[in-house]
């Protein structure tokens, strides 16, 4: 089993947390500004089926200066490092100007090419619109990264239809459960197999019947769990396939 996305650093105790996940095969922590991204970083060095992202957050894209920059370049070349991002659109909260937003996902995109790791992608528009999914649709297209993957995919056709073209992953997390959820597990239903990682986003995005509590990574198996429902597959079925994704994405044995 593995977590390829979660905020261990956000848990009320994440020591707790990863006893109850000892016998994953991998977790990723995500950083999301310069001081998380230590505090990820710190969780892989102590904890040997854990690695870390670091990135600047959409939404703390107006911290990037020289500085903080050089430090994410620093970071980004430690051994336990494996993926980059969070990065992407938010223009939900208001936090951050779209070119702000657009400056740090070129650097972490930068950075991700220098180092051969995966760009992680967030996403996340007002209620009703999707300015940021073709946002994120036209960076795409026009930057083609070699490798990257959706976090907490929500159902989004086009951006979908656009990273699949691309040769990206999609992760799946808690909101696959939520019974609402009925046009994105549609898609889910017919995504390719081979491009599907599970996440937890915790402690966000907290799966069925675990909703009201915070997320925590051994809730992942609720996503999938589901998602071999989906798949019509037995259930360690559908966990060797997502293992050999994140293995894939991440590369966790190189």
């Amino acid at each position: 089993m593995t977590d390829a996305h979660t905020h261990l650093d956000m848990q009320k105790d994440p020591e707790r947390s990863l006893r109850r996940a000892a016998d994953f095969l991998a977790l990723l922590t995500v950083g999301i500004d310069p001081k998380r991204n230590r505090q990820a970083i710190r969780f892989a060095e102590e904890n040997a089926n854990v690695y870390a992202a670091v990135g600047l957050h959409p939404t703390e894209a107006e911290l990037l200066s020289p500085e903080v920059a050089e430090d994410l370049r620093a970071l980004a070349a430690h051994p336990r490092v494996r993926a980059i991002g969070e990065t992407g659109f938010d223009f939900y909260w208001d936090k951050a100007s779209p070119g702000a937003q657009r400056a740090a996902l070129d650097l972490q995109a930068e950075l991700a090419l220098a180092h051969g790791h995966p760009l992680v992608f967030h996403v996340r528009s007002k209620e009703g619109g999707d300015d940021a999914e073709r946002g994120l649709i036209g960076w795409l297209q026009a930057n083609r990264p070699p490798r990257f993957v959706l976090h907490a995919f929500s159902g989004h056709e086009g951006l979908l239809e656009t990273a699949l073209e691309l040769g990206g992953y999609v992760s799946l997390a808690g909101n696959l459960t939520h019974r609402k959820k009925k046009r994105l597990r549609e898609l889910v239903r017919a995504l390719p197999r081979e491009r599907v990682v599970v996440e937890t986003d915790a402690p966000y995005l907290t799966p069925e019947p675990k909703r009201g509590r915070d997320n925590q990574p051994a809730y992942a198996l609720y996503t999938l769990a589901e998602l071999a429902e989906l798949w019509e597959l037995p259930f360690h079925e559908a966990e060797a396939i997502i293992d050999a994704n994140a293995e894939r994405l991440f590369r966790w044995k190189r």
